[in-house]
């Protein structure tokens, strides 16, 4: 008999040692997908071994996946490391999954793991929450980076093919040929939002995000006529069920009243910074420094945006507690030390929005706040990636569709078969958040007009 020892742990290179000999294997223990393992003698995992060593991508370590949602769900310090691993070993098993049925070009595998891996690069501090206050979009960030030759990242690509770089970018922007490829990385049903319902659901203890992935995995195929992704019959309720998670998860987490609440703080903490900075009167700056020019909305470098991440963010609130300037000093103590605002659900205010929002703002003032910093209006629809699905105003290709059952099969679209998906309406939440000093009066302000 001979012995076989697995040795090494977390992402540090393991192997099978047998007599002596090492097979180079590097397993990632994901507390998801149990272990992700990637083969270094195998072309394509080195490729990915050598993206996920990459600078740009240990970056994603330190880049919280549900920004602000830990002051929440404890539970919740995932990172975009975390996840975009997941996404990228979910590209992997759906490709193998879908090349036993239908031609799938080695090109066109390399392009999807290696675009699933990256497709979160631009992410900047506390993920979503951010963008609104450095004015950018994520999306255009990871294009960067990989088309920037001075990263890693453009290296190790070029390196195994000096026009990957180019394929993945064109990926992000939809324009990659073959097309089901890039609705793998992002469409209606894709990798990300697979992996990130099952890791988000798991990870804050909330059940909604939970729904039948394997089947929902052995149920995709390809239209070679249409080059897109479509669901078998028998995969129609796990499909429906991945919807429904998808909108409760958005519902009773992704806008759960206590992190936007958090982003309501530190939306106006940075904002309060930003203005003080600009006139020369903030207490604690780092002059010249990538934060202060992100912060002031000058334009940056690829090196300088990817020297950003959560820790940056929180030494600054933590140097402002102290700060000089009274209302950025109490922001940030709140931020800090989790005294948020009280965030309360309104009902739709459409023609009185104007006069609740002078109402409240006499409130917050007789009380001693500027509601300039303290009275935020927050909606749903604010929120990155809003989970309602619908067929309506979007690109066609990135929908859903499923296959018929009967004599007379065909492909359609999701909602024109299933009329649980055809009831999953949109939904409307307006909310306003408010420090807890002026809990008593605002109750009775948002009773007075929405009772």
């Amino acid at each position: 008999m001979v012995a076989m020892v697995i040795s090494g742990d977390g992402d540090n290179p393991s192997g099978f040692k047998q007599r002596g000999a090492i097979l180079p294997q590097r397993n990632y223990r994901d507390p998801l997908h149990n272990i992700i393992s990637l083969d270094e003698t195998i072309e394509d995992d080195r490729l990915i071994v050598d993206l996920i060593d990459s600078a740009e991508f240990q970056r994603l370590r330190r880049i919280k996946q549900l920004g602000l949602a830990m002051f929440t769900y404890q539970g919740a310090e995932h990172s975009r490391f975390t996840h975009s691993l997941g996404v990228m070993h979910l590209m992997t098993r759906a490709l193998k999954l879908l090349g036993a049925h239908h031609p799938v070009s080695d090109e066109a595998r390399i392009v999807g793991r290696a675009s699933a891996l990256l497709h979160d690069l631009g992410h900047g501090p506390f993920s979503h929450v951010i963008e609104k206050v450095f004015r950018f979009h994520h999306e255009d960030w990871s294009r960067a980076i990989v088309l920037d030759p001075a990263t890693e990242v453009n290296h190790v690509l070029r390196r195994f093919d000096a026009s990957l770089p180019e394929k993945l970018a064109a990926l992000y922007r939809h324009e990659y040929s073959p097309a089901f490829i890039s609705q793998l990385v992002s469409s209606q049903l894709d990798c990300d939002r697979m992996d990130y319902l099952l890791r988000d659901s798991l990870m804050t203890g909330a059940k909604y995000g939970i729904y039948d992935l394997e089947w929902v995995l052995h149920a995709l195929k390809i239209d070679e006529q249409s080059d897109r992704v479509y669901v078998e019959a028998k995969g129609l309720y796990a499909v429906e069920e991945y919807l429904q998670a998808r909108y409760y998860m958005f519902r009773q987490v992704y806008f759960h009243r206590t992190l936007r609440s958090a982003e309501a703080v530190l939306v106006s903490t940075l904002k309060r910074a930003r203005l003080l900075t600009e006139r020369g009167e903030i207490g604690f700056r780092l002059e010249g420094s990538v934060f202060e020019k992100m912060l002031c909305g000058q334009s940056v470098t690829t090196d300088e945006y990817l020297q950003m991440d959560d820790t940056d963010v929180t030494f600054h609130l933590k140097q402002w507690m102290r700060d000089r300037d009274p209302l950025l000093s109490d922001l940030a103590r709140r931020f800090i030390d989790r005294k948020l605002f009280k965030a309360m659900d309104i009902g739709s205010m459409e023609d009185r929005s104007e006069k609740f929002i002078h109402r409240a703002s006499e409130i917050i003032t007789s009380a001693g706040f500027d509601p300039e910093y303290y009275l935020m209006m927050d909606r749903a629809s604010d929120v990155p990636y809003y989970g309602y699905y619908s067929p309506v105003d979007v690109d066609r290709k990135n929908l859903i569709y499923i296959e018929t059952e009967g004599p007379h099969s065909a492909i359609r679209e999701i909602s024109e078969v299933s009329e649980v998906v055809r009831g999953m309406r949109g939904y409307r939440i307006d909310r306003v958040c408010f420090p807890t000093e002026v809990t008593q009066e605002m109750t009775r302000l948002i009773s007075e007009f929405f009772a």
